[in-house]
């Protein structure tokens, strides 16, 4: 690796690290989401235990854990594991996102130290997510709101619950559900020109194909970055699983389409590629989650093609860290610039915990020190 490059990198985990631990003297026992004014407030107290990104803070927490050795981390992780097992028993809105609320937490700790109870709680999780799966349709049910036709691009992240659970316990039923929403997602959402849509509707009745609806970004026929990004991510990821060609080759497609549009904006994603030219709406998270997919595809091309992303992903992370970065230990929220949702106007360029979650575990990535949650 270049030495300026590694020494930046250095630089950002030694900042992020005190952020980080700062945070945790601050939030207490608290799970953040959304930073407003600096300061993070209990996302569970507002959106509920079960709330989709409630696991991210964990993920953060293992990773620190992992990288630094420091028991603070450690404790913490098992604070907030301890906390969302809530969303297990109560199971009031738990639903498709289950992946991104146990992967970050009970799966992290069991990969990190084959702690029992966290591999019964992940297991638990994924039996939870497969008893979502449409036999007829082929795909995961999406949210718990009288929609059973709904199927969405985010899914594509929480499937590696799926083969981790295929592989610890031997049983094929977890990855072939896997395997088969994959393919329904590259069929329907992932279109000719390289972007994706967010929402496929279907015939719960007999798995036809109804109809596209607008979801978090512009249109229904837009095309939302972060969707983009989790489709992107998601699909290098089940290659890894899976080693399947198709995989690998839309993986490629949907990096290959995110680099064409972040050129265009210095490579800062816009909140959706496909918006009018009057409308700047820009999504730190997506470019974020963008640049560990691109990390993780480096590992499974040529020589050549591993450099061109690997270059990407530094290009994207250097403009995004030069812009959005916030340092201030005082202040809760690494990374600025998000947008949840397109039409969301009060949370637009926001700090957000997966943004954090993303710029940290990229930061690991380059220096091949990140757990592997995923």
């Amino acid at each position: 690796m270049d030495k300026q490059l590694n020494l930046w990198i250095d630089d950002c985990l030694e900042k992020a690290v005190d952020k980080i631990k700062a945070s945790v003297y601050r939030l207490g026992n608290k799970i953040p989401y959304i930073a407003y004014d600096g300061i993070y407030t209990d996302v569970v107290e507002e959106r509920g235990i079960d709330w989709w990104t409630n696991g991210f803070w964990s993920g953060i927490l293992w990773q620190a854990y992992h990288y630094t050795d420091e028991i603070i981390f450690f404790e913490k992780a098992k604070q907030q594991e301890n906390r969302l097992m809530d969303a297990l028993s109560n199971f009031r809105d738990v639903h498709h996102d289950v992946g991104f609320l146990f992967l970050p937490s009970a799966v992290a700790h069991y990969r990190k130290t084959k702690d029992e109870q966290s591999f019964y709680t992940g297991l638990h999780a994924a039996n939870l997510l497969a008893g979502r799966f449409n036999i007829d349709g082929n795909y995961i049910v999406a949210w718990n709101d009288d929609k059973p036709g709904w199927m969405i691009i985010d899914s594509m992240m929480n499937l590696p619950l799926l083969y981790w659970a295929s592989a610890v316990t031997g049983d094929p039923r977890f990855y072939k559900i896997a395997e088969r929403h994959a393919e329904t997602t590259a069929r329907f959402l992932v279109r000719p020109n390289g972007t994706t849509g967010h929402i496929a509707c279907f015939d719960p009745e007999n798995g036809s194909f109804i109809q596209y609806i607008a979801g978090q970004g512009y249109s229904a026929d837009s095309a939302w970055s972060r969707g983009h990004a989790w489709a992107l991510y998601g699909f290098i990821l089940s290659y890894r699983h899976t080693q399947k060609t198709n995989d690998l080759l839309l993986a490629k497609e949907l990096a290959n389409s995110f680099i064409r549009f972040v050129k265009e904006t210095e490579y800062i994603p816009k909140a959706d590629f496909l918006t009018p030219e009057n409308e700047q709406i820009f999504d730190t998270s997506a470019g974020l989650c963008a640049v560990c997919g691109l990390l993780e595809l480096s590992n499974w091309v040529i020589k050549e093609e591993k450099e061109y992303y690997k270059s990407y992903a530094i290009k994207i992370l250097q403009a995004i860290v030069s812009e959005y970065a916030d340092w201030n230990t005082k202040s809760d929220g690494i990374i600025g610039g998000a947008t949840e949702a397109y039409h969301r106007y009060l949370t637009q360029n926001v700090h957000v915990i997966y943004s954090d979650y993303f710029f940290f575990e990229a930061l690991l990535r380059l220096k091949e020190k990140h757990l592997f949650i995923w």
